[in-house]
């Protein structure tokens, strides 16, 4: 398999579902503003996230992928096939009882999701609504991270990484329904959004289905059985359990936090949306590609081939993510203006937002080193060491975001910019400790190559943003929200065009990026 092809089919395709994600959030942001209404729906829509995270991309598919691999490489496809039978039927199980049970218990669950909407009651009553209705998301995305982890290990990219175009495109449909209807900024709008959503996860659900019976791997319907493989696999996922609830308690923390200040949850939704974007590219391709890959490599014994990969997957994330970093947080006003300042959306929204950005992206690379660091404890079927960590990240970023929050809030100065900081601080925190561990264990070393290369690339990524200071104040003028539309992203796009025309003319003038990397990733 060629590693740089999969980084680049995984990352293209997430790239373009990450653009049609920043439409969806135009939309968004000029339909409802940083409003009660749009509050009550990223609650909602992060709630059936959070347990899909959970049971889906999280503990479930860092047990399910190594193990799914091991069948397929040692025993054939029809072992892999029962083998992913009895997952997607005790998934299936779980994930039915889960969803009717809170969709049942919602309107107490809220109290702890968002107790700052008690006092609001008609955005509290419209979060409850919306919750149950999008709820079913959670049972769909689940057996989609299955099959996806499926075709991954067949190395069939494509389909896992385009199903969110889908999803975007369903809730882009939405959106311009409730503007047609005229139901912008008010609770209907939430109502269709909330629809869309349950939508999206059965059409990414067939599309996932029928991909897998195109690449000729039949996953017969089983009943529930507790076989000794399915015994293995709840022996690894409780562990990756613990540890994915650790980091969506995370989440949770700080949209707990985030609901005492009026329009804070939408803030740190919009800046979450910017920072993922590089996050998805690099981030998301490397943990697709490499979980499954270094899983096949270490159950061949090719250890030093294993290690390799670890060094060139964390050569290629660094190279994007730091230069990304630093232009996020130099250009944040400008990016956040452009982008979402119309309609509902203030000035004031955008600074706002903006200082929130600059918060994450100070932990952007963190996130990343996180997608390349936890696969190489998963492949080697240890769910264990990335759980405790996961513990300890978890009570550093509860401390923090607490005494973040409430010392930038005495400080009268954006308390939700506090939340942000305190993400990024723990997601170092966490990337530095899984980076120890795997050292210690001999189970990764860098290369002269990647230091080297990280080098010149921070080198490359500070003068770059040198050069994006100078040209800022002369571009000003067609960036401000008074400009027209069509000059403000030309503006935009010139900015973002320079800054990366320095930056990959320096690190393939000092041979970091080759042209050989991109025609084998072509």
């Amino acid at each position: 398999m060629n590693l740089y092809r999969a980084f680049a089919t995984v990352g293209g395709l997430t790239m373009a579902s990450r653009l049609l994600g920043f439409a969806r959030d135009i939309l968004m942001a000029a339909a409802l503003g940083t409003g009660p209404v749009a509050d009550a729906f990223f609650v909602a829509f992060r709630f059936p996230n959070l347990f899909r995270r959970l049971f889906g991309e999280g503990a479930f598919n860092a047990a399910f992928v190594p193990l799914f691999a091991k069948r397929l490489e040692g025993d054939g496809e029809a072992a892999a096939a029962r083998f992913a039978s009895d997952a997607m039927a005790g998934l299936a199980l779980v994930l039915v009882v889960l969803s009717a049970a809170f969709m049942v218990a919602m309107p107490w669950a809220m109290v702890v999701l968002a107790p700052g909407f008690v006092a609001d009651p008609e955005k509290y009553d419209l979060a409850v609504d919306l919750t149950q209705i999008a709820f079913p998301y959670l049972f769909c995305m689940s057996i989609v991270a299955l099959l996806s982890g499926v075709l991954n290990s067949l190395h069939r990219y494509w389909a896992a990484a385009a199903a969110p175009i889908l999803r975007n495109i369903v809730l882009i449909t939405a959106l311009l329904i409730a503007i047609a209807l005229g139901e912008a900024s008010r609770p209907g709008a939430g109502y269709i959004l909330a629809v869309a959503v349950t939508i999206a996860g059965f059409a990414q659900l067939a599309m996932l289905w029928l991909a897998v019976r195109h690449a000729g791997f039949s996953i017969p319907l089983s009943r529930p059985r507790w076989t000794p493989e399915i015994r293995r696999l709840v022996g690894l996922g409780i562990p990756g359990l613990i540890s994915g609830g650790i980091t969506q308690i995370n989440i949770v923390v700080g949209t707990v936090i985030a609901s005492l200040q009026a329009g804070a949850v939408s803030y740190l939704y919009y800046a979450d949306r910017l920072y993922q974007l590089p996050l998805g590219i690099v981030g998301i391709a490397i943990g697709v590609v490499l979980l499954p890959e270094l899983a096949r490599q270490l159950r061949a014994g090719r250890i030093d081939q294993a290690m390799d990969t670890q060094n060139r997957s964390l050569e290629f994330a660094l190279v994007l993510t730091i230069p990304a970093a630093i232009a996020l947080a130099i250009a944040a006003d400008p990016i956040i203006s452009v982008l979402f300042e119309r309609g509902a959306f203030s000035a004031g929204d955008t600074a706002n937002t903006a200082w929130a950005l600059r918060a994450f992206a100070i932990g952007l690379p963190a996130f990343v080193l996180i997608k390349v660091f936890q696969p190489a404890f998963f492949a080697r079927e240890d769910t264990k060491t990335p759980m405790y960590l996961a513990l300890v990240n978890m009570v550093a970023n509860v401390i923090l975001s607490l005494a973040l929050f409430y010392a930038f809030k005495a400080a009268g100065w954006m308390p939700h910019v506090g939340i942000a900081a305190a993400t990024s601080i723990a997601g170092w925190l966490n990337a530095l400790l899984l980076w120890s561990m795997l050292a210690r264990a001999g189970d990764f070393a860098w290369d002269g190559r990647l230091t080297r290369n990280l080098v010149i690339v921070t080198a490359a990524s500070l003068a770059m943003g040198i050069g994006l200071l100078a040209v800022m104040p002369y571009l000003d003028p067609y960036l401000a929200g008074a400009a027209p539309l069509y000059e403000r992203v030309a503006g935009l796009a010139a900015l973002v065009i320079g800054g990366a025309a320095v930056f990959f003319a320096i690190v393939t003038a000092t041979g970091v990026l080759r042209l050989s990397m991109l025609r084998r990733a072509a």
